[in-house]
């Protein structure tokens, strides 16, 4: 039987982080996790895996991280930038210096999961980010996998924060196409990944809904009626220039990539997957 290559996960506490976490150690792989506050890591029964104290911005802290190692898997990235570091720092650079490690130490593949469409939003900051370092990656010499998710079940969780406010506002007509997929069934493609070839992996979720549809789905798991205000597009194109002029980058980052990113008319992936977000707005309410 061939041994399972032993695999370096930078992300464990974030959203998709903690299901490749348990994904991993389910199926049996040597895992080692660098983050910054182990109590922030998943509760995962009956499993082992070791803990590296690091910060991947700080490349001194992460020396021989990879030492070992056959797969580096990161999910690193920020939402919203804070503690003063930028998409910059985060999305390109504390990748970059994983990256530097795992050349260092000869690992066999590096997966990166990036965002759908992000290689054609490059004039967004936090896209502009993932793709230069998708470009180093690219250039490195290693194996690679480029993970494209259309999104994550945990992004619409505005929808139903919305619903509980009693109204759900969308611009344009609503109906623009996505198919978000949760972070368990993305976890499996993500792991699948490491014994594939392809250098990159578009995927969502197994339906695809129009944002009309997402928002009906969010007003029926709270119990409200549904009530939805469609916002004309040059509002949301204006409220993009006036926060670029008159907010911090720390503001305007997450902004500028929500009003993008929803503006586009099409977000679907290849479907993959078995969790609906029917199940994840009902859990909510739970």
């Amino acid at each position: 039987m061939n041994k399972k290559p032993s695999v370096l996960l930078i992300g464990a506490t974030g959203y998709l982080g903690s299901y490749l976490l348990k994904e991993l150690v389910k199926q049996n792989y040597s895992v080692r996790v660098v983050v910054r506050n182990p109590q922030k890591l998943p509760q995962v029964e009956n499993y082992s895996y070791e803990v590296v104290e690091g910060e991947v911005t700080r490349p001194s802290t992460i020396e021989n991280c990879c030492k070992d190692i056959d797969v580096v898997m990161s999910t690193v990235g920020i939402t919203r930038q804070k503690d003063g570091l930028s998409y910059m720092d985060v999305d390109y650079q504390a990748n970059v210096n994983v990256l530097e490690e795992a050349k260092r130490s000869n690992v066999k593949k590096f997966i990166y999961v990036s965002v759908l469409k992000g290689d054609k939003m490059k004039g967004v900051k936090l896209c502009a980010a993932k793709e230069k370092f998708v470009d180093e990656l690219r250039h490195s010499g290693l194996d690679y996998t480029i993970i494209r998710p259309t999104g994550f079940f945990s992004d619409m969780t505005e929808f139903y924060q919305m619903t509980k406010r009693g109204r759900v506002y969308l611009f344009g007509n609503g109906q623009t196409k996505m198919n978000p997929i949760h972070g368990r069934d993305l976890a499996g493609v993500c792991v699948s990944a490491i014994d594939k070839s392809e250098a990159e992996i578009k995927v969502g979720g197994p339906e695809v809904l129009t944002l009309n549809e997402i928002a009906y789905l969010a007003f029926s798991a709270s119990n409200k009626e549904s009530k939805i205000t469609h916002i004309p597009d040059w509002i949301r194109l204006a409220i993009l220039k006036i926060t670029k002029t008159f907010t911090s980058n720390k503001t305007y980052g997450p902004i500028e990539f929500f009003l993008t990113f929803i503006g586009l008319d099409n977000m679907t992936a290849p479907k993959y997957g078995q969790h609906t977000l029917e199940e994840y707005f009902n859990s909510l309410n739970q």
